[in-house]
Parts: structure tokens; C-alpha cells; sequence
């Protein structure tokens, strides 16, 4: 019943440049947390909202926000240009796509609100121009824009007058509570503050008494994960770690799970493996982990939110809640090598602002595989919560091994509805159908070797130092350098065998026959073939099989050589 008399955003005073842009985005009406939160934040009051992912809390500050920003450009009194909103985020992905959304908003006032990105690039110095035009809006991770504050490129202190912190349990997550904490001693004395989170923990809770002044406390009543009509949640009790590959090459390989999906792995080591192991049966999939630049982990996200790529293969290591203490560093001699004590038994350094799990808004994802299981209930949800976004349906599956069911029956009890019933129900299918391709299997999981990962994992970094603009001017006065990168060969790289990337008629299961499509490219060949055989057309092009009769009778008697 309320939610029925929820106003629309024709009705929350919104300027009629922004009502405009909510209608291009198809807004049809506000979600629960838009219609509690925008007009209170329209009033100006401090705001802690609780919401889950993919519930629309993007546009329940984002649209107060811009709403301010014009108002204050609308003043009859001349206005300096100067900063006025901050965003805080947890990911330099998350901020992104932050950006885009708010752009998205702006469409039809960009002339007045700009909007800067602290997320794109990598350099301090490649983003003070940016700040020196005195953005109304700056979007950045807190340890980024506390460094240009150090750097005298931003200046918040009397100027700001609205600060967002979204995903404020994932800023705490990872580590960012003393950027944020420093950070707020060069704000001024009065602004408006708005906290959003999925989940309230004491962490969040102790940042509340930092940030908020008499706060309002939202909590739209709405599921943490959306129903069964819309998801469904499967469990799959896998027997060994063969089991769990041999299942997932059967669900993509027959065409049993249709759509765009992501893959959800534990370690980046495994996020190699998999994406090597999916190669092998020609299912092409692109690995998302912590090691690759923010730049090249957005540049995947855009080609896959484009239809680029059909997977993704994703981690989502969460960095510890308090970062720790480093010895300090002793001054080295000029030409001394560095300590290697630093790397010691450590891989390539990981980026603690990389997050795909949470926040991040990959379009149109079809199923969510958790390949294993997540570590944690909270992990689970925001897992799953890249599915079944607005209204879309979705798919959720789960994989488990007998040494994961601790996790898995943790997340089926919390998540268990009203009637104790849990939300995950058993994936029936019967692996007695598949087990002509486990041969296949076993055959691409031999050639998927800790080798093979290793040279995986390096060619990532050449490529990452080919495409450096950073190594641009050092490649042009080292030529020699550059030659021996781009030629240097792979020594022990994953053997793609071709054999396995059509699955045989014979190898489908009777029960999948009429729905199985293993091998859709070809198909799609042999049906064009037969269609320019049934229409005349030869492989020559020419559209009259007379003329192409005529044309090899020509070649048939023409002499090999001249006449003397």
C-alpha cells in the first residue's frame, strides 16, 4: 500500500532537466530506496541508507545532488566556481561506472555541473588540469583524493558543501577508514553527508558518529537478494574438483545456460586456470583480478557490458579490513638492488582499490557461477546481486565440494525464507548423461598446467607493458627492447587441442538433443552452405551454375603450356 503511494519523481521538485534524463535511463518510477531517500535529501538532512545491491542507490544521491548543484548555479547572486560535492568510493571500477551514471543524470545540464573522474588515470600530475577548472563534482577512491589534497591540487575546506560515501561497509573493507578519517580534517565545519551501505556493521556504525550529524536512518523493507519468481538459486554438490570442471563444460559447451554469465573464482591463480581450461573447448572468456591496472580491469568491463565477451572470469579478494604496519624502509645506496624481502613469497602486488563483486554494474549477466564457494554470506550476496538486476530474471549456481559445505550450509541457513525452506535448491543433473565428456575433460585439464598458468599470467603483464603509455618514450629510445618484447616466446604455453572445441552428436545426452546447440558456429556454416548450394550460389560467388560449368570447362581445356 505504500509503496503504492510512493511519489513519483515528477512529484519529488526535481528540475525538469533531470526528470528528462530519468526518462531517456526508462526510470519509470523510483525505486524503494529512491522514494524514501531523495526527499529527504532534497531537505537537506544526513542520511544513513541501508540497501542492497542493484537496488538503485546511485540515483537516490545522485539525483539530490545534481538537484542542489542547480540550485545553487540558479541563484540570482554570482556564485564562484569551486567543488562542491564529494563521492567517495571503495573500487576505481565502482567509481567509474559512478561517473557514468552521474554523467548519464546531467545529460541535459552538463553545461553547468561537471563532473570529474579521479578514477581513470593512474598519475597525479595527469589529473590536476582536471581539478584545476574546479569541478562541481570530484568521484574518487579516499586514499586518491586525500593524496591531491596533500598535493594542494584539491581544496575541500571551504568550498564543499555535500559529501557521499557509497558502499561505505566496502570502503571499510578495504582498509580506507584512516584515509577517510584524514580526510575529514580538511573538510569544513558544516556540510551535508549522505552514508550508504549494503550492510550496517559496527564499522559502519563508528563512522556514522564521524560523519553524520542527527542522521536519518533508512531501511526500505526489501529482500536481501531478489525472490524466486525473479532468481533462482541452485546448489551443486560436486563430488571432487574433476566433477566441478566436467559440470561447467557441460553447462557452456551443450548450451544448457544461455545468456552472458560470470564466473566467480577464489584466487587469481584459479581465475587463470579456468579461463585456460575454458580456451581449450574454444569458449572464449577474459580473466578480472586485482594484478591487472584499474585501466585495463574498466576496459574489460566496458567490452564486456558491450557483448564482447560472453564470461568473465572474476575474483573478488577483498583487501583487510586494516592494512598493515610496514617496518621502515632504509635508505639505499645509489646502485644497490632493492630487498626482495618485500615480495617474498608473494605474487605480482595487488591492487587493494580493486573490487567486481560488489558495485560494479555489469550489464544484462544472465547467470552467476560461483565455480567456489564464496567465503562468506556477505561475499554470496554481492556475488549473486550481478544478476537479476531491475526486472531482468536471473540465475544463480553454486558449486561445492565436500571440504565447502561448511560455507555452503552457513549460506543456505542465513539466507533460509520465513518457513526454514532453503533458497537454494539442488541442481538436478545427472552426470551419468555427460560422462562421455570426461575424457574431453581430463584431456584439457592435463593441458592446463601450473606452467601453462604461470606463462598466462606473463603474457597479461607483457601485453600490460606493450600498451603502457608510461613505457612509450622508454620503447623509442630502446628500440631493441621493445623487438625483444613483442618476439619473446611463451616456453611452456597451454596446447589448445583442436579436437576438443565441437562437441560430436553422439557425445550430446538423449535428454539434451532437442535443445543442445554444442556447436553453433559450425552449424550456422553448414546451414549458409546449403543455402547458396539450394540458391545456385558456388563457392566462387557467381550466382549461375551455368556460367560456373562453363568457367571450369574453360579451365579444363585450356593447354598447360604454349603452343610452340
Amino acid at each position: 500500500m505504500a509503496a503504492a503511494a510512493a511519489p513519483g519523481f515528477e512529484h519529488m521538485g526535481l528540475d525538469g532537466r533531470l526528470l528528462r534524463a530519468v526518462a531517456e535511463l526508462g526510470w519509470a518510477a523510483p525505486t524503494a530506496i529512491q522514494a524514501e531517500a531523495i526527499p529527504l535529501a532534497l531537505e537537506g538532512r544526513d542520511i544513513l541508507a541501508r540497501a542492497r545491491t542493484g537496488s538503485g542507490k546511485t540515483g537516490a544521491y545522485g539525483l539530490p545532488l545534481l538537484q542542489h548543484l542547480l540550485r545553487v548555479k540558479a541563484a540570482p547572486s554570482a556564485v564562484p566556481q569551486a567543488v562542491r560535492a564529494l563521492v567517495l568510493v571503495p573500487s576505481k571500477e565502482l567509481g567509474q561506472q559512478v561517473v557514468r551514471s552521474l554523467r548519464q543524470l546531467a545529460t541535459f545540464c552538463a553545461r553547468d555541473v561537471r563532473v570529474a573522474d579521479l578514477c581513470a588515470h593512474a598519475d597525479l600530475a595527469a589529473q590536476r588540469p582536471v581539478l584545476m577548472e574546479k569541478p562541481d563534482v570530484v568521484v574518487g577512491t579516499p586514499g586518491r583524493v586525500l593524496a591531491h589534497v596533500g598535493a594542494r591540487s584539491l581544496s575541500l575546506q571551504h568550498s564543499l558543501e555535500l559529501l557521499v560515501l557509497d558502499e561505505a561497509d566496502l570502503l571499510l573493507n578495504f582498509g580506507c577508514g584512516q584515509d577517510i578519517r584524514a580526510l575529514l580534517c580538511h573538510l569544513p565545519k558544516i556540510y551535508q553527508a549522505l552514508l550508504l551501505s549494503a550492510t550496517f556493521s559496527p564499522d559502519v556504525e563508528a563512522l556514522k558518529e564521524l560523519v553524520l550529524h542527527n542522521p536519518v536512518t533508512l531501511c526500505p523493507p526489501e529482500p536481501r537478494l531478489p525472490g524466486p519468481p525473479q532468481l533462482r538459486q541452485f546448489g551443486v554438490r560436486c563430488g571432487t574438483e574433476e566433477e566441478k570442471f566436467l559440470l561447467l563444460c557441460a553447462l557452456l559447451k551443450l548450451g544448457v545456460l544461455r545468456g552472458r554469465a560470470l564466473l566467480f573464482v577464489g584466487t587469481t591463480h584459479r581465475c587463470y586456470r579456468l579461463k585456460l581450461f575454458l580456451e581449450q573447448f574454444g569458449v572464449s572468456a577474459c580473466a578480472l583480478n586485482s594484478e591487472l591496472p584499474a585501466r585495463s580491469r574498466c576496459h574489460i568491463i566496458t567490452q564486456f557490458n558491450r557483448g564482447v565477451y560472453d564470461y568473465i572470469v572474476a575474483t573478488d579478494e577483498e583487501a583487510p579490513a586494516a592494512p598493515p604496519e610496514r617496518p621502515p624502509r632504509k635508505k639505499q645506496r645509489k646502485g644497490t638492488a632493492p630487498s626482495k624481502d618485500k615480495d617474498k613469497g608473494k605474487g605480482k602486488d595487488k591492487d587493494s582499490e580493486y573490487g567486481v563483486a560488489r558495485g560494479i554494474d555489469f550489464q544484462n549477466v544472465a547467470v552467476v557461477i560461483n565455480f567456489d564457494v564464496p567465503p562468506t554470506v556477505e561475499s554470496y550476496i554481492h556475488r549473486v546481486g550481478r544478476t537479476a538486476r531491475a526486472d531482468n530474471p536471473g540465475t544463480a549456481l553454486t558449486f561445492a565440494l565436500p571440504e565447502e559445505e561448511e560455507g555452503m550450509a552457513r549460506i543456505e541457513d542465513t539466507l533460509a525464507g520465513e518457513n526454514g525452506e532453503s533458497m537454494l535448491q539442488p541442481y538436478k543433473f545427472r552426470m551419468e548423461e555427460i560422462e562421455g565428456l570426461r575424457y574431453r575433460c581430463r584431456d584439457a585439464m592435463r593441458s592446463v598446467t601450473k606452467q601453462a598458468v604461470k606463462e598466462a599470467r606473463l603474457r597479461e603483464i607483457k601485453d600490460e607493458l606493450l600498451n603502457s603509455e608510461k613505457l612509450k618514450a622508454y620503447f623509442e629510445d630502446n628500440p631493441r627492447d621493445l623487438h625483444v618484447l613483442r618476439h619473446d616466446k611463451p616456453l611452456h604455453p597451454a596446447i589448445i587441442k583442436p579436437h576438443l572445441r565441437n562437441v560430436p552428436d553422439y557425445l550430446v545426452p538423449p535428454s539434451l538433443r532437442g535443445i543442445a546447440k554444442p556447436n553453433p558456429k559450425k552449424r550456422r556454416r553448414v546451414l549458409n552452405a546449403s543455402a547458396k548450394r539450394h540458391r545456385g550460389v558456388t563457392s566462387r560467388g557467381s550466382g549461375n551454375p551455368l556460367q560456373s560449368f562453363k568457367y571450369a570447362r574453360h579451365r579444363a581445356k585450356r593447354p598447360t603450356a604454349p603452343p610452340s
